[in-house]
């Protein structure tokens, strides 16, 4: 079964959802102890409410920004589930420019362009080969469904002025908290040593991400993403994850995948 037809048909009616425009101001992180927030759990609850609840992802994902020295800009089709990952970059005509499926802890990359096909690797470490960011298939379904990060209810949180709420995650992970209307929100984070915005809620899921490295990390990495087409908890067929990879494909490492740098523009040596 074609996988992109699985996870999401009709991908050509999202077209152009590329984010040259301006994003909003980055907004100024509280520092400092804080004081003592008593409400955490309640207030930790609300915020991750709907996004707790995600076990299936699909979306279609307008990618631009700069990882490093490359600029990024593209269409990706996207899928997650516990343990699993589809990750397809469309191109305007033709054949997709890579596929990767994750599943059991191991990730295939096909290059369908050159004919080349990695295997076996670690879904986080192609993924931040690809991107600049080292996310596996459960941190991303959380990362974009607004979770910032898979964690268990906080014991304790931080209150700082501005309406701003601090809550310790796992791995050394921040979500910050506000109150939109009387209900909280995660509406920033660090996690992975990046800085992590949420715009745009529909339904209490972000459509808009701003991914960007803390001062200090390499490589530089500034990313917009625009989610459209979201649909969580619906079907997703396990072929969706398993990639046929078959006839004359030259294999490729990891090593050589790091090389060429993330996906991003043209250049020569790179394999897309």
């Amino acid at each position: 079964m074609n996988a992109s037809r699985a996870v999401r048909p009709g991908v050509a009616a999202a077209a152009a959802l590329l984010l040259a425009a301006c994003a909003p101001g980055r907004p100024v992180l509280p520092t400092g102890p804080g004081a003592p927030f008593a409400g955490v759990e309640e207030a930790f609850r609300q915020a991750t409410a709907a996004c707790r609840g995600v076990r299936t992802w699909t979306a279609e994902v307008a990618l631009s920004g700069r990882s490093g020295d490359i600029k990024l800009r593209g269409r990706l089709i996207a899928a997650l589930a516990p343990g699993s990952l589809f990750l397809e970059a469309v191109a305007p005509f033709g054949r997709p420019i890579f596929t990767l499926v994750a599943r059991g802890g191991e990730a295939t990359l096909l290059l369908p362009r050159d004919r080349r096909v990695l295997r076996g690797a670690a879904p986080a470490d192609v993924v931040e080969a690809l991107t600049g960011v080292a996310v596996g298939p459960d941190e991303l379904r959380a990362l974009v469904s607004g979770c910032l990060a898979p964690s268990d209810p906080p014991p304790d949180g931080r209150a700082y002025p501005g309406g701003w709420v601090a809550v310790d995650l796992a791995d050394g992970a921040v979500a910050f908290l506000k109150a939109d209307r009387g209900r909280w929100r995660i509406e920033a984070g660090l996690v992975s040593g990046l800085s992590v915005e949420y715009r745009e809620f529909q339904r209490d899921l972000p459509r808009r991400l701003r991914l960007r490295s803390e001062p200090g990390r390499s490589p530089r990495v500034d990313l917009t993403l625009g989610l459209s087409q979201v649909d969580v908890n619906v079907g997703v067929p396990d072929e969706a994850f398993v990639l046929e990879a078959t006839g004359d494909l030259a294999p490729m490492t990891l090593e050589e995948l790091r090389a060429a740098g993330p996906l991003g523009e043209r250049r020569p040596g790179r394999p897309w």
